[in-house]
C-alpha cells in the first residue's frame, strides 16, 4: 500500500462537484437548513487525526516502535495509516459535494435561504479539507525514517 496521490483526492473532489452540483441544482428546494453544526462533526474527526498524527510521528522519529512502555507497535502505525487512507477518501468527495453546494450557494445569494445556509456550507467545506489535510499528515507521519522521501507519490496503488 502505497501513499495517496494527491492527483486521485483532486480528481475525487472535482468529480464529486460537477456531479453534485446537479445534484443540487436539482434538489436544493428539498434541503433541510445547512448550519454551522453541519460540518462540526469532521472537524473533531480532522483534530484528533493530526492531534494522533503528532503522536506518531514523535514516537516514529524517537524510535519508539516495538514492545515496552511508551513504545508503538507496528500494527498500531499500520492501523493508523488505514485510518488515515480511509479519512482522506472520505474526506475528498465530502469537500467536493460541499464545494458544489457553495457554488450553487453563491448563485443565488439574492435568496434569503441561500445567504442563511451559506456560512453552513462554508464551515463544512473548511471541517472537509482539515480532515483531507489532517488524514494525508497522519499518513506522512506513518513512514518510517528509512523511506525515500515523496518518490513513492507517485507510485501505483
Amino acid at each position: 500500500m502505497g501513499p495517496t496521490r494527491k492527483r486521485d483526492l483532486a480528481a475525487a473532489v472535482v468529480l464529486v462537484a460537477i456531479l453534485g452540483y446537479l445534484v443540487v441544482v436539482l434538489t436544493y428546494h428539498w434541503f433541510p437548513p445547512v448550519t454551522t453544526w453541519t460540518g462540526i462533526s469532521l472537524l473533531v474527526l480532522a483534530l484528533g487525526e493530526a492531534a494522533w498524527a503528532f503522536v506518531v510521528r514523535s514516537k516514529i522519529s524517537g524510535g519508539h516502535i516495538g514492545a515496552g512502555a511508551g513504545r508503538l507497535h507496528p500494527l498500531t502505525v499500520a492501523r493508523s495509516v488505514v485510518i488515515g487512507k480511509a479519512s482522506v477518501w472520505v474526506g475528498a468527495p465530502v469537500l467536493g459535494w460541499w464545494l458544489a453546494v457553495l457554488a450553487y450557494l453563491l448563485q443565488h445569494r439574492n435568496r434569503a435561504v441561500a445567504v442563511a445556509d451559506t456560512g453552513g456550507a462554508v464551515v463544512a467545506a473548511v471541517s472537509a479539507l482539515a480532515l483531507v489535510v489532517a488524514a494525508l499528515w497522519l499518513q506522512h507521519c506513518c513512514r518510517s525514517p528509512l523511506d525515500p522521501p515523496d518518490e513513492a507519490d507517485e507510485a501505483p496503488e
